[in-house]
């Protein structure tokens, strides 16, 4: 399919890349997971497609974004049991500590974050399903809870 995009991350340049195609996805808690024995961390999000917009067009698409060698996973903001909670990411970046080691962080709104130790930065996010019309361009409270998001 044309409109499938695929991007891979090894440094904070190429996350700003992936960071830009995933901003305002919409993410639900149990679509996250955390699997220590293999060091990978993973969401399935519906994600905005900003370049479409761009020449009017308002759609989302299903996408993958996985992280390797990962440490140890914190989040701020986030009930893990919430399962069906609603997060609208903002952001992805990387700060690194002792290279190649550092630390990914994810920015929601509401004041939600998930924190990544890395080992190295190792990232893939690739879309895998068809698209569909999104309702309007997404937006985002300033203030409120982490389950106020964009349709």
């Amino acid at each position: 399919m044309p409109d499938l995009l695929r991007l891979i991350a090894f440094d904070d340049e190429d996350l700003k890349v992936i960071s830009a195609n995933l901003q305002d996805a919409l993410v639900r808690v149990g679509d996250m997971a955390y699997l220590p024995e293999s060091k990978r961390f993973a969401i399935v999000a519906s994600r905005f497609d900003w370049v479409k917009a761009m020449n009017g067009g308002l759609e989302r698409c299903r996408a993958g974004l996985h992280f390797e060698r990962v440490l140890r996973a914190k989040c701020m903001g986030i009930a893990p049991k919430d399962r069906s909670a609603l997060l609208n990411l903002l952001s992805i970046s990387f700060e690194e500590t002792e290279a190649p080691a550092g630390v990914v962080e994810m920015i929601f709104s509401g004041g939600c974050a998930l924190r990544l130790e890395v080992e190295c930065l190792e990232a893939e996010m690739c879309d895998f399903d068809l698209r569909w019309k999104a309702g309007s361009v997404p937006g985002h409270p300033i203030e409120g809870g982490c389950q106020e998001a964009a349709k």
